[in-house]
């Protein structure tokens, strides 16, 4: 998160927390956690677990999956990191110091790359490393996803061959439907469930979704487009193709929620400018048991956004819970 005031607040929470909490065993996963959301919040400007846990190994397991293996190993599952959009996949900075930090708390991570979302072009077949990483050990694993990395997440954790090997899922400003969230990144608008708006996007960023996933919009939708006249980008939507919908479909992490057995944590920002809040109620209401919905008003998408104290800190506590349940879901 990039906003250093509001991460500050969050983090001097978490830190209190940390050097306020005994040493009993369930409260020294609480401490780790604390830690973890200190330095993570902070980009590292406050290396609260980094000060007091060993640096991780990293291991190769092929061209394209890393694996972070940290000194606390058995304290929690072994989880998979599986991204969003990042052009460098597995080594985009960011993805590597939150793996480096999930080590660091005990976690034994496996990150692997997803050759489409590098391109930001998602499509069924990115579940498989996420699948492939699941089938290499019993587990039980966790598995944490973030922004449209909830597609291959969720697909995995249905996957009939390795679903119950799944022990928790947290995706982090996920969607539910890729059909609605294609029309929120053309037209900027969103709705459910009676709640509504509309997002501003650059257009810059627009374009170069629609080049990467030029084959999802037919003739009308593109030339609708070319017009910026957002009523005839709504029909044409309307009116895709059947093979666009079912691939549509296919991209939804809603269709895969029932068949999910895992215990299911969506955290997502109310502002959130690239994937709408109401997604993750879409999502929960795919299936309810078992899942929980952590609504916050100090994030964005992936980053920060500013807010007062009062809220920072009732926000800090709600991901000390979310992270808290990561390690401890059973």
């Amino acid at each position: 998160m990039r906003q250093p005031e509001v991460a500050g607040r969050l983090a001097a929470l978490a830190l209190a927390l940390l050097l306020a909490a005994p040493v009993a065993p369930p409260v020294a996963s609480l401490v780790l956690s604390a830690a973890f959301l200190a330095e993570f919040l902070t980009d590292g400007a406050l290396p609260a677990l980094s000060a007091v846990t060993p640096a991780p190994g990293r291991a190769a397991l092929g061209p394209s999956v890393d694996r972070w293996i940290g000194a606390a190993l058995g304290e929690a599952p072994p989880l998979v990191l599986v991204h969003g959009y990042a052009p460098t996949g597995k080594d985009d900075p960011r993805l590597a110091h939150a793996a480096q930090l999930l080590a660091r708390a005990g976690f034994d991570v496996v990150v692997p790359t997803l050759a489409g979302l590098t391109r930001g072009r998602l499509r069924p077949d990115d579940a498989a490393p996420v699948v492939q990483a699941l089938a290499a050990r019993p587990g039980p694993w966790a598995i944490v996803s973030i922004s449209i990395g909830a597609a291959p997440a969720f697909a995995a954790a249905a996957e009939p061959s390795v679903r119950d090997r799944v022990r928790v899922l947290l995706a982090l400003g996920p969607h539910a439907s890729a059909a609605e969230t294609l029309r929120f990144w053309v037209t900027g608008v969103f709705q459910y469930d009676g709640v509504s708006g509309r997002v501003a996007h650059d257009p810059a960023l627009v374009r170069a979704f629609l080049e990467a996933n030029a084959d999802l919009l037919d003739a009308p939708t593109r030339a609708a487009l070319a017009a910026d006249d957002t009523a005839r980008v709504e029909r044409a939507l309307a009116e895709l193709p059947a093979s666009t919908r079912a691939l549509l479909e296919r991209l939804s992490p809603e269709r895969a929620m029932p068949h999910v057995r895992a215990q299911v944590i969506l955290v997502h920002g109310y502002g959130d400018p690239a994937v709408p809040y109401t997604e993750s109620l879409r999502l929960a209401a795919a299936r309810p048991a078992r899942t929980q919905v952590t609504l916050l008003h100090t994030v964005g998408h992936v980053e920060a956004a500013p807010h007062s104290v009062w809220r920072a800190g009732l926000d800090g506590i709600r991901l000390l819970l979310v992270f808290h349940a990561l390690r401890r879901a059973d």
